[in-house]
């Protein structure tokens, strides 16, 4: 009884620790509020979610569906990432305009530059339908029909929620599928690009620094939301106009210091916080080494040709970009996740799990059932992963191939709709060959389809791979195929239906991409989700289990890229012994980084002229200019743009990263030495103004000093 004493003062903390959380807005009022009052927030739950009048909710914005954007002024002008807004910017780039490398900045409201196919989404309102949707599901019933029930249920619910015509619904299940919200949203299609620093400045430090503290890094771009006459969401239109918005953030001139009240309002995409132990253990030592292995081997063919040649670099960059990002931030999940004891730590929560509920039918098996799933998983899991990194992910070819397969599979299913379905891949590979080098993806090929062959589990492998010269194979693959060039692309794909699927049935690169594609469908993926599907009908019981079983404890719902508050304190923290990083981070640390010519560390010449005169306008105190700064909000990706607003509701920065120690936070919270990573809003404002002269921009935004009053 003493032991398990312990380990229940043990649970409350490790629960208590994880308290900052990301919780849904609309469902603050109470503990949440006074917690937040209790770090010096000045907000009630009503400032940040209000349905009937203008509240912070109205001004955050799900940036194209991945990252987060803020409305910071009154003509619906956009903050986000650099980064979010890569693909944006390098796609209005070319050698003699290169955006990515001298930044953009339109002088007028005619200049800004519209984005065909970007969106921006608006949440207007959050019901909770659980009742509606897990009303009359039979316990009895398999997990298909239980799913089926559900769906139906969501469906209905759809059919009688109130909306504008305008306006969309989209249902989310929250605690593993133990509650059920609907979203109302309103997606606007017009949106254009207004401003960006030069790489130098909002990608500095690019991989190496990627997931480190100190960041030296103004990672930040402006677009503009459009909307039509009505002031409602409408496809782009040289007749549309600048959204007047039901809110905007003002944008704060007075700064932040230690321990001062930061919410982080965003998107976070995907969080696992509440898997058993079995499965950390999994993902540490069996899931995500080959992961990190294939990307390192991509990253290295890839930095070699982006350093010798500079059309690659600007065909290369945003690719290499997304490819380094999570083969750095699986290394720091594995390390922080062994670091901060998660996997013993998820032992002994169990433990007391497990007491509590010994004589507990419905849960007294639920961790041997995990240890049993997961164990049968695990080297399926591992054939997955392999397929997907190598085959979908990191050797474009096969990529074209898979793309290629599911032409073919809708065309056979639907044989009228050919002309439509080669149109559609057709545009889509235009861009793909835009940024496409043949003798680059040959030597990817070659080193991957390698490891693929000798590495991923053998039971799991095709015959096209097995005794095969992968060498040779590549070269006549990037020979003899049409998927290697947009011209052979077109030929390929030109003539009737049956000609072009006999074409491509004897096309050497389709035919080996093809065998891989049909292998994960037929083999592979089956499997994997008959499974997957065991596990997470596990894990819902299991997730209501742990809020019965602890009935006193408050549980966030894990991130699934829907609307959260997370909130926290500017703090440095000591990642380890005899090592103590503060919170803020000066453009002296960008000068004392400077190397020039190199494509990391390399400083625009007005940016140095600038520090060297001190000339920092009303953003810098002290003599010094503030760039970045940590604190303890729980994000991961999809918070990345997040607006950072302080105890009043002003922005005083923005959300870019987490430090390289606390990325296991996905898993794993631990208050100690995870860090969100921003961009101080005053740096953003001296870009604007000092760098880029850009000051309609400023002049649009509501300056604020809320610590003067």
């Amino acid at each position: 009884m003493k032991i398990i004493k312990i380990l229940l003062l043990f649970l409350a903390f490790q629960l208590s620790a994880q308290q900052g959380g990301m919780w849904i807005p609309s469902l603050l009022k109470g503990m949440n509020e006074k917690e937040m009052k209790s770090l010096g927030s000045e907000l009630s739950a009503q400032d940040i979610y209000d349905v009937n009048h203008s509240s912070l909710k109205d001004a955050i914005v799900h940036f194209n569906g991945g990252c987060t954007s803020e409305i910071i002024s009154d003509s619906g002008l956009l903050l986000t990432n650099h980064h979010c807004g890569y693909g944006a910017i390098q796609s209005h780039s070319s050698v003699e305009h290169d955006y990515l490398q001298d930044g953009f900045w339109a002088k007028t409201i005619s200049e800004e530059l519209p984005n065909k196919g970007m969106v921006a989404t608006l949440i207007v309102r959050i019901d909770d339908i659980t009742k509606d949707v897990l009303k009359n599901i039979p316990a009895s019933a398999s997990i298909k029909e239980q799913q089926r029930l559900i769906d139906q249920h969501i469906a209905m619910a759809k059919e009688k929620a109130a909306k504008e015509a305008w306006q969309d619904l989209k249902v989310k299940s929250m605690y593993d599928g133990n509650q059920y919200l609907l979203f109302v949203t309103e997606t606007f299609k017009d949106i254009r690009l207004v401003g960006a620093p030069p790489t130098s400045i909002g990608k500095f430090g690019s991989d190496t620094d990627n997931w480190m503290w100190p960041r030296h890094t103004g990672d930040f771009s402006l677009f503009r939301i459009y909307a039509d006459k009505n002031n409602q969401p409408a496809e782009y239109s040289e007749e549309n106009v600048p959204y007047d918005p039901k809110h905007f953030l003002p944008v704060s001139l007075d700064g932040i210091s230690e321990n001062d009240f930061t919410l982080v309002f965003g998107f976070p995409g995907r969080t696992s916080e509440y898997l058993p132990a079995v499965a950390i253990d999994q993902i540490v030592h069996k899931l995500n080494p080959p992961k990190i292995k294939i990307r390192e081997e991509a990253l290295k063919i890839v930095d070699g040709y982006m350093r010798k040649d500079a059309k690659i670099k600007i065909q290369y960059a945003s690719k290499y970009a997304r490819i380094a990002n999570y083969w750095k931030k699986w290394i720091g999940e594995s390390q922080g996740l062994e670091r901060s004891k998660a996997i013993e730590k998820k032992k002994e929560l169990e433990a007391v799990f497990q007491e509590k509920n010994k004589n507990n039918a419905a849960y007294g098996n639920l961790l041997q059932e995990f240890e049993t799933l997961y164990t049968e998983i695990e080297e399926t899991a591992v054939a997955r992963d392999y397929w997907s990194e190598i085959v979908y992910r990191n050797v474009e070819l096969l990529n074209a191939s898979v793309r290629l397969y599911r032409f073919e599979n809708n065309v056979q299913k639907t044989p009228e709709a050919f002309e439509t379905e080669r149109s559609k891949i057709l545009n889509g590979f235009k861009g793909f060959y835009k940024n496409y080098n043949t003798t680059l993806d040959q030597e990817v090929f070659k080193k991957l389809v390698t490891i693929y062959k000798e590495e991923s589990p053998q039971s799991h492998l095709p015959s096209s791979l097995k005794n095969t010269d992968i060498a040779a194979l590549a070269e006549n693959i990037y020979s003899n195929s049409g998927l290697t060039h947009m011209d052979k692309m077109q030929t390929l794909l030109s003539g009737t239906q049956e000609e072009v699927l006999i074409k491509m049935n004897e096309d050497p690169g389709y035919q080996f991409g093809k065998s891989l594609v049909d292998n994960f469908y037929e083999a592979i993926n089956p499997k994997f989700q008959a499974l997957n599907l065991k596990i997470k009908a596990t894990q819902k019981v299991y997730m209501k289990a742990l809020m019965e079983t602890f009935p006193n404890e408050r549980f966030f719902p894990d991130a699934n890229g829907t609307l959260r508050v997370t909130y926290g304190q500017v703090k440095g923290y000591q990642p380890k012994d005899a090592v103590l990083y503060e919170s803020v981070s000066y453009l002296e640390g960008v000068m004392e980084k400077y190397q020039p010519g190199d494509y990391e560390f390399d400083v625009p010449e007005k940016l140095i002229e600038l520090y060297k005169k001190k000339d920092f306008g009303d953003y810098g105190i002290n003599g010094k200019m503030p760039v970045n700064f940590i604190g303890t909000n729980h994000t991961t990706g999809g918070n990345s743009g997040s607006p950072v607003i302080d105890a009043k509701g002003n922005l005083i920065g923005l959300n870019f990263d987490r430090v390289w120690e606390g990325t296991m936070s996905d898993y794993n919270y631990d208050p100690e030495i995870c860090r969100n990573i921003m961009v101080d809003a005053r740096y953003i404002l001296f870009i604007i103004d000092k760098y880029a002269d850009s000051q309609r921009l400023i002049d649009e935004m509501k300056l604020v000093h809320p610590k003067k009053k």
